[in-house]
């Protein structure tokens, strides 16, 4: 399914009608260039989940909202190996929500079965979101 946001605020709408979807042990896969609206996505589903406080993991590399909601950013990863490494393989399948940036970077350490959601930019504020 493809949706069209006009705002971040949409962006976190359309996210939390997705989380409706979501269930414990999902890993989901975001793309989308910097600045797509990634981690507003993940705004909008922690705040189906009643969390906050949703911020981009990219010099964390994991940020863990509630013990539920895990959001990655692999930009600064190589390989599966280095996400192992790091012990962020080991969530994977839990009774967690992955959400994980920049996949493509640790793609041999991915499960077999996962959910992807794309963000393209439009223009200044608008977005193609494929679910």
């Amino acid at each position: 399914m493809t949706v069209l946001s006009k705002s971040a605020k949409q962006t976190e709408e359309i996210a939390f009608e997705y989380a409706k979807t979501l269930n414990k042990g999902d890993v989901v896969l975001l793309s989308g260039d910097l600045g797509a609206g990634k981690t507003a996505f993940v705004k909008g589903v922690a705040k189906f989940f009643g969390l906050d406080g949703v911020t981009s993991p990219t010099y964390a590399y994991l940020n863990i909202y509630g013990d539920l909601l895990y959001h990655y950013d692999c930009y600064r990863l190589s390989c599966g190996e280095d996400a192992e490494r790091l012990g962020l393989t080991d969530y994977f399948g839990g009774d967690n929500i992955c959400f994980i940036e920049w996949a493509e970077n640790i793609e041999d350490a991915l499960p077999d079965t996962v959910k992807k959601v794309e963000i393209l930019k439009v223009s200044e504020n608008e977005r193609t979101i494929n679910l």
